[in-house]
């Protein structure tokens, strides 16, 4: 924060109550005459104590809502002359001379629609309250600034912070910046017919609007204003007449709308002028409507960062729930061990896990090292069960779990065993021997034991012989058996099969 801070106004201190509310004469609006030349000037004056002759525009904005008045609007938002009509140049992080920054000034005191912070980083920042109220602050004392402010009518107020300053709170979800996991994830949900449109926000109150298709995200990602705030749709609704019922009694509402010739184009209204933008829609090719309580929601959400991949941009998006799952994805690793919670086991005997506000899935393999016949063999609804995370999938958002790596292999433990002799019932008889179960429960690891040279005796399912274990490898899950009376030394004869 900037060590010298002060409110500007043409409002007298002396008129004020002991509460520090204006009581006097308040006239909120420009001159556009002396008294807004004298704002002007005494920006400058401080921007010359500062030694600045550049700032940089912050979170810039223009006027929105669409209404039916008798009163014209101002061309161009008040930027006419100061940028071009699609308003390029004016966007986050542009640079513009003090001279360009004063206009600006000028187009926030008449109120014509456009707002914007203007800054130098570390060094001086300004921007246009309410009321004809100008906020200000410099990184050295400006007593030259503040003399030539007083001679000019105005009053220097120091002040604490601005009450428009933008917040420092922390926010429950981290901002998604438009990364190339943004972009992979862009281009799949398009090609699987989820995704159809992107909203473009460079200028709050203008939004620019891009149909995508497989061919198209790059060519539209290459034209994106710096730092805009991203906002991914799925497609229109080519029944505009339906979309119409769909306006709200009263209220705002932001409508987009097709027409004929591929152009997108959208309006944020008040009730007063929906019968206007209604016979608009009732010609297009494809609508929709968004307000406060619509069904329609974005699929999710992204700011641009800056070339080098640093998100700078203070202004956030409003997260969606795929942007709450990106913001639990991004903490988590392959290999990570961590809690979770069975939420399903759906027929198709895959298991789902909610793992703190992401849900991982379990294929029935990664379930147990020993064979199960379902899932619910191992887990129910509601358990609660450690897993290890075999894969963080960010385009389709998606996270692999098991449930046997997060626990030693069992077998593992039969490694210590090997040359102990053990006694277990025989589960299968086979050509070339028989398998032996040689724990004691019912899913117990089973090893195969070779038949004699001289053919041995004829066993059959059930019965209980002695054998020793011979080798285990947990990575092929096999284990090998001899007769226990056979002796160590002795070679096997290789695996028939």
């Amino acid at each position: 924060m900037l060590p010298y801070r002060y409110r500007l106004t043409k409002y007298d201190p002396a008129d004020r109550d002991d509460s520090g509310h204006y009581i006097g004469a308040e006239d909120t609006d420009s001159d556009h005459g002396p008294v807004e030349a004298a704002y002007l000037r005494a920006v400058a004056a401080f921007a010359d104590d500062a030694g600045i002759d550049r700032l940089t525009i912050r979170e810039p904005s223009v006027t929105s809502v669409h209404r039916c008045s008798a009163t014209p609007k101002v061309s161009g938002h008040g930027l006419a002359g100061i940028f071009p009509p699609d308003l390029t140049g004016y966007h986050d992080g542009a640079t513009v001379t003090l001279e360009v920054g004063l206009e600006l000034v000028r187009a926030m005191l008449r109120d014509t629609g456009a707002w914007c912070r203007l800054e130098a980083e570390g060094a001086f920042a300004v921007h246009v309250g309410g009321d004809q109220y100008v906020y200000l602050g410099t990184h050295a004392a400006s007593d030259a600034a503040l003399t030539r402010t007083r001679a000019l009518g105005l009053f220097p107020e120091p002040v604490d912070a601005s009450p428009y300053d933008p917040s420092g709170d922390d926010h429950e979800v981290a901002q998604r910046p438009a990364d190339d996991d943004f972009w992979a994830r862009l281009q799949w949900s398009v090609a699987v017919g989820q995704a159809a449109i992107l909203e473009e926000t460079a200028v709050a109150g203008a939004a620019r609007w891009h149909r995508l298709t497989r061919d198209t995200v790059d060519d539209v990602r290459a034209r994106l204003a710096p730092r805009a705030m991203l906002t991914v749709w799925p497609d229109l609704s080519t029944d505009p007449a339906a979309v119409i019922t769909e306006l709200p009694e009263a209220g705002v509402a932001e409508l987009v709308w097709e027409d004929h010739h591929g152009r997108l184009t959208s309006a944020f209204a008040d009730d007063t002028a929906f019968p206007e933008l209604a016979a608009t829609i009732r010609n297009a090719r494809a609508a929709a409507v968004w307000f406060d309580g619509s069904e329609r929601r974005p699929l999710f959400t992204a700011v641009l960062p800056d070339r080098d991949g640093v998100l700078r941009a203070r202004w956030r998006t409003e997260p969606t729930a795929s942007d709450r799952r990106w913001a639990v994805l991004t903490t988590l690793r392959k290999g990570q061990i961590c809690t979770g919670t069975v939420t399903a086991i759906p027929p198709f005997h895959v298991t789902f896990v909610d793992i703190g506000g992401v849900t991982g899935q379990i294929n029935v393999p990664e379930l147990s090292w020993r064979h199960i016949d379902h899932p619910t063999d191992v887990v129910s609804v509601g358990q609660e069960i450690t897993v290890k995370i075999l894969d963080v999938d960010m385009v389709r958002e998606r996270v692999a779990l098991s449930l046997r790596a997060a626990h030693r292999n069992p077998l593992e433990v039969l490694v210590d065993r090997v040359g102990q002799t053990v006694s277990g019932p025989i589960t299968k008889v086979v050509p070339f021997g028989v398998f032996v179960r040689i724990e004691d429960r019912d899913d117990g690891f089973e090893g195969l034991v070779l038949n004699e040279p001289d053919g041995g005796p004829d066993y059959v399912t059930g019965d209980m012989i002695a054998v020793r274990i011979v080798e285990v490898d947990p990575s092929q899950r096999q284990v090998c058996l001899a007769h226990a009376d056979r002796p160590q030394n002795e070679p096997s004869n290789d695996d028939p099969r």
